[in-house]
């Protein structure tokens, strides 16, 4: 059994009901243990005029009440599922809690905020913040479009990035693909038209040849999936080489994805903040499907 917990976050709205189900599934898949958490916005803290005394209990949480309700009906669950109540600012506290997870799941929207956003600011954060996975599970019907029914037809789609791969995004795009028995789209975009700047008196460069580019991209791409198709031979993983902008071609195929996973940005030393990217932030706005957000594998010494 795997010791890391698969984490739900939960605040009473259906959008935190939905990830529970999710992450519920996806815990029985891993044979790892559930942890529901709640984080009540309005701490104690808060008022200058009460103490607290320690941490909320978690059997006298309304919000998790109704969780537990709601999962009595299920059987066939993760090995074990444990209940906590926290107290504090959730896009902070949802972050550290992924710490010691194997994977941290939670619904697009909240109960606060305005109705009209697409993505809510905790969901934002955890995506951003967050040293393990993050799945943030849309709304139906994002956009007014619906996602295809589910089946075992629908692939897990994943996005390449043939300039600048991130082995950690694949390898988690095979090993869910392997744990859903379902077939992976792997997506590598190439920017085209290709942008040419030119100073007053410069030569135009030659002409850039598109089946030549497209090809290239293949190449890279095959070359940089191989190992990852030799540890999950099970896996029919396909590459769609597409021309023009990524963020685009990734929400399209959340249509009838199962899932998308993106990576996100690594830190670098001018700008050592954690950062998403504009094409990861793009699907987490727009995407139909669930969306599986990727910490950047560990530099090499």
């Amino acid at each position: 059994m795997d010791t890391q917990p698969v984490i739900a976050a939960v605040d009473g709205s259906d959008d935190s009901l939905r990830a529970l189900e999710w992450a519920f599934d996806a815990a029985r898949r891993r044979a790892a243990p559930l942890r529901i958490v709640h984080v009540r916005q309005y701490a104690p803290w808060t008022q200058p005029e009460v103490l607290a005394a320690g941490p909320p209990d978690p059997d006298e949480d309304p919000v998790l009440d109704r969780v537990r309700d709601h999962l009595a009906r299920r059987s066939g669950g993760p090995p074990a599922v444990e209940y906590v109540a926290l107290e504090g600012a959730p896009g902070a506290l949802l972050p550290e809690a992924g710490a010691t997870a194997r994977l941290l799941v939670l619904g697009s929207r909240g109960r606060g905020g305005f109705a009209s956003l697409l993505l809510g600011s905790n969901s934002l954060a955890a995506a951003r913040d967050a040293e393990c996975p993050v799945v943030v599970v849309p709304r139906p019907g994002r956009g007014g479009e619906q996602g295809a029914p589910a089946g075992p037809d629908r692939p897990v789609a994943v996005g390449l990035n043939a300039d600048s791969p991130d082995e950690a995004t694949l390898a988690f795009a095979f090993a869910e693909a392997a744990s859903r028995g379902a077939r992976l789209r792997v997506l590598a975009a190439y920017p085209w038209p290709p942008q040419t700047w030119m100073l007053p008196g410069e030569t135009p460069p030659p002409q850039v040849d598109q089946d030549a580019v497209e090809h290239e991209t293949r190449l890279l791409a095959d070359g940089f999936l191989a190992p990852h198709r030799e540890r999950h031979p099970g896996v029919a993983a396909g590459v769609d080489v597409l021309p023009g902008d990524a963020a685009g071609h990734l929400v399209d195929a959340s249509r009838d994805a199962e899932l998308v996973v993106v990576g996100r940005h690594r830190r670098r030393l001018l700008a050592p903040a954690r950062m998403m990217g504009s094409v990861t932030q793009a699907v987490l706005l727009h995407a139909v499907s669930p969306v599986a957000v990727i910490p950047p594998a560990a530099p090499e010494e």
